[in-house]
């Protein structure tokens, strides 16, 4: 299983000045992936509850994702390049298509595009898209990209947008950038088996992940499809105390569960740490210390 780190992005690590030091000392160290995620808006009183609890105060001030991996893919040369999550939906198509195309040229190859819908209602309602459309958004977003990258001339004709023939150049590097989607629903499941590369998942239990893994794959087989393939996020929380939560407790705790979840053949797993570090140097602390006591 490769292990990959986020990116500074978020809270204290919100200054593009960091993105390159930190990526090129995260390549240096071993990490085999950098992941950026998505804030589009933190409203103060939300319309829907941040899943789980309260939002993360550190989610009220962050950088733009595609910025994000714009600066750390022309500061390395090796590990991939995720988006977990970008909110698919909350994105005209054709200008997502030109910039993930472009990212993927810079990094030469190294793209993973990571979609998901977004929990929050208000982040829809701040650019003017409906929430019930949000899924439907997600499915032609896909065909979308699947028209715009392939041979040219190019066009779409869909439900909400409508693509005239014409040229779309530059091309990804990638003859295909794969696609991992988000999610935990029924739905989300019956998508990521029709249309994914990848499960961009979360840290369960792992009799739980081990379900939610045999869900997907069921999913994939009725699709006509082979396995796919699992990105797993592990917002850290490290502590002296051991915990039952994944990603909570000493870092022993955790490269314990990054070992027990490499069981399942998950093919990636990525550590947040900016949720519980709260400078450069202890995050580069943190990231050695788990990336030297994790060996495949």
């Amino acid at each position: 299983m490769r292990l990959g780190l986020t990116l500074p992005q978020f809270g204290p690590f919100a200054d593009p000045a960091l993105v390159p030091t930190i990526a090129a000392e995260a390549e240096a160290l071993g990490f085999e992936s950098l992941w950026a995620g998505e804030r589009v808006h933190a409203a103060t009183s939300p319309i829907m509850p941040y899943p789980g609890g309260t939002m993360p105060e550190q989610f009220r001030r962050g950088l733009d994702p595609l910025l994000v991996l714009t600066l750390a893919a022309n500061a390395t040369t090796r590990p991939l390049l995720g988006t977990s999550t970008l909110s698919a939906p909350l994105h005209p198509p054709i200008h997502l298509a030109r910039s993930l195309a472009g990212l993927d040229r810079l990094s030469r190859g190294r793209l993973i595009a990571g979609f998901g819908l977004s929990w929050s209602r208000d982040e829809y309602d701040a650019v003017a898209v409906p929430w019930r459309e949000r899924g439907a958004r997600l499915d032609e977003t896909l065909d979308v990209l699947a028209a715009l990258w392939a041979e040219d001339p190019v066009q779409h004709s869909g439900e909400f947008w409508t693509i005239s023939p014409g040229q779309f150049q530059p091309k990804p590097a990638q003859q295909h950038v794969p696609i991992y989607l988000g999610g935990l629903s029924p739905a989300a499941f019956r998508r990521i088996g029709r249309r994914a590369d990848g499960w961009l998942g979360m840290a369960l239990p792992v009799e739980a992940l081990r379900s939610a893994l045999a869900g997907i794959d069921d999913q994939a087989r009725a699709a006509g499809r082979g396995p796919i393939a699992t990105a797993l996020r592990i917002n850290a929380a490290i502590q002296a105390s051991p915990s039952a939560d994944p990603g909570t407790g000493p870092v022993e705790q955790l490269v314990d569960y990054l070992h027990a979840v490499a069981e399942l053949g998950i093919s990636d797993a990525f550590v947040e740490l900016q949720l519980t570090t709260s400078t450069p140097a202890e995050l580069l602390d943190q990231a050695a210390r788990i990336r030297d006591a994790f060996r495949p």
